[in-house]
């Protein structure tokens, strides 16, 4: 009798899996005996594919970032409603959608692109849009390492869920404007994304502000 035929192991399966006990249990679940026997191979079959587990994370960031959307800095005729500052906000909203799904991969991604095919891809388009919408290239940069530092930041973990939800924790003689804190975790999701909305926005029009005194024109 044929033996069941058992998929070829590829590098698409080990990052598939990996990301999948990333997403699980955290970046400490990933080893190669434990991917080894996921996959159903022997360890040493790992090497042909990556040389240590670093490499593997490093896969695992990269095909999370492959998932952003990345379509609002294509190069499109002007419009009224929309400039690279229309497109910054729409890309900040799906970077951190993103990083969100995949929260104990984001520390590997604030190390910053590397080698990563994807994350490289992510920083050229931001690049590249805001060189095109007139900013210098230093800024634009500047731009860049802006909002890598306030997106992988915000999804590193919740604000709201840092306070427990126990009145007792927040004695009004201690802490009097705090008597509200213990609801924050229960209201984390609407606490967490409104901070998120107030900081973009806060950033997006600072950065107007810029634009019109670097360029002379509005952004």
């Amino acid at each position: 009798m044929a033996r069941p035929h058992k998929p070829l192991l590829s590098r698409e399966r080990i990052v598939e899996t990996a990301g999948a006990l990333v997403d699980a249990e955290g970046v400490e679940a990933v080893s190669t005996r434990r991917l080894a026997a996921e996959l159903g191979v022997s360890g040493p079959s790992l090497y042909h594919h990556f040389r240590t587990k670093d490499e593997i994370l490093d896969a695992v960031a990269d095909a999370v970032q492959a998932e952003v959307d990345l379509s609002m800095f294509d190069d499109r005729p002007p419009a009224d409603d929309w400039g690279w500052d229309t497109a910054l906000h729409a890309w900040g909203v799906a970077y951190r959608s993103t990083l969100t799904a995949h929260p104990h991969i984001v520390p590997v991604l604030a190390k910053g692109p590397g080698r990563r095919p994807a994350g490289l891809r992510v920083a050229d388009a931001v690049f590249g849009a805001m060189v095109r919408a007139g900013w210098p290239p230093a800024q634009a940069t500047s731009i860049g390492a802006l909002m890598r530092y306030f997106i992988t930041g915000s999804a590193l973990g919740s604000f709201a869920l840092g306070f427990v939800d126990d009145r007792t924790a927040y004695d009004p003689a201690d802490y009097p404007h705090l008597g509200q804190a213990h609801l924050l975790a229960e209201r984390q999701e609407q606490v967490d994304e409104r901070a998120f909305e107030t900081g973009l926005r806060a950033i997006i029009d600072g950065l107007r502000v810029q634009f019109e005194a670097t360029t002379g024109q509005h952004g």
